[in-house]
């Protein structure tokens, strides 16, 4: 396909971040790729990017939009104003979509920072994991101005099959991902729950996956995490260290607004346990493994 003027950067390549430049090479927009990870910077690459780098700086003012996929505020901070920092050689008018999970308060703060320096943001949380990424169907709850999504359209149709407009104040964004969290987390959480106590029953863990995913108990993260655990495969797509952040930013936004959690503080002891226990780094799947006595599968079984 041949290449568009239209010139991106997603900086963020893990599962979600590299699904979102690989449709953006498939729209034909013209992608750069960053990341700290060599073997992701070389498969962007392999696949048509313009150029890949660890840092942005030798391509920024050839962007129109970026696209940022980073886990956390800090690591969004340290690219975009650390040493070396990317803001300061955007060219003016540059958008920047801040899709990471984060607070409503590091949304604003950053926002503040950027259109300050004659950037134009869009606070636009994302969703559907690693495989609606690859296949350009992310779903984007986004807030900001009308500027802002007129100018990073091109981007949002190469990689989202929904985009909700939440409004044009910063933070709502942010605010619809962490309540959508809450849900993401507790439904983890209690799939988990439920295929250690068929464990424990001595149900087989695939027939009782197979009845579930046909029957009225099930969720998408049902049938997509416990298919992990189904396989004995727990290779992070989702980390269960990321719902301990994200569960840990439901609680503080509940804890600001004087609002009582019932179920969202019990799924994040869960996940911090598990990530206390050494599985932090595993598939966020694996917060099955905080109960103990029950055989589960192991992979290639």
């Amino acid at each position: 396909m041949t290449k568009s003027s239209y010139s991106v950067a997603v900086i963020g390549l893990g599962a979600m971040g590299m699904g979102a430049a690989l449709s953006c090479l498939r729209a034909g927009l013209t992608t750069y790729g960053i990341d700290l990870n060599t073997a992701a910077l070389a498969r962007l690459k392999a696949a048509g990017a313009t150029a890949v780098a660890q840092d942005a700086g030798a391509f920024a003012e050839k962007l129109d939009a970026v696209l940022l996929l980073l886990v956390n505020a800090e690591q969004i901070r340290s690219v975009l104003f650390g040493a070396n920092g990317l803001a300061d050689k955007l060219n003016k008018g540059t958008a920047l979509m801040l899709s990471s999970t984060i607070s409503v308060q590091e949304v604003k703060e950053i926002s503040q920072k950027l259109t300050e320096k004659g950037l134009i943001v869009l606070d636009a949380p994302v969703s559907g994991g690693a495989a609606k990424a690859a296949s350009g169907e992310i779903t984007v709850m986004a807030a900001g101005s009308e500027a802002a999504f007129n100018k990073l359209q091109p981007m949002l149709t190469a990689v989202a099959a929904k985009v909700y407009n939440i409004g044009a104040e910063i933070g709502l964004g942010a605010t619809v991902k962490i309540i959508h969290q809450l849900l993401a987390g507790v439904h983890i959480a209690a799939a988990a729950e439920a295929m250690a106590l068929a464990a424990k029953a001595g149900i087989p863990l695939a027939l009782m996956y197979e009845i579930v995913t046909h029957a009225a108990g099930n969720s998408w993260m049902f049938e997509n995490r416990m298919k992990h655990v189904v396989e004995g495969d727990y290779s992070p797509l989702s980390m269960v260290d990321i719902f301990v952040k994200d569960l840990g930013l439901v609680t503080d936004t509940a804890k600001s607004l004087h609002f009582p959690l019932y179920l969202a503080n019990t799924a994040h002891s869960m996940f911090t346990a598990a990530s206390n226990a050494g599985y932090g780094k595993l598939d966020d799947s694996a917060v099955i493994k905080i109960f103990n006595a029950v055989s589960l599968p192991q992979k290639g079984e």
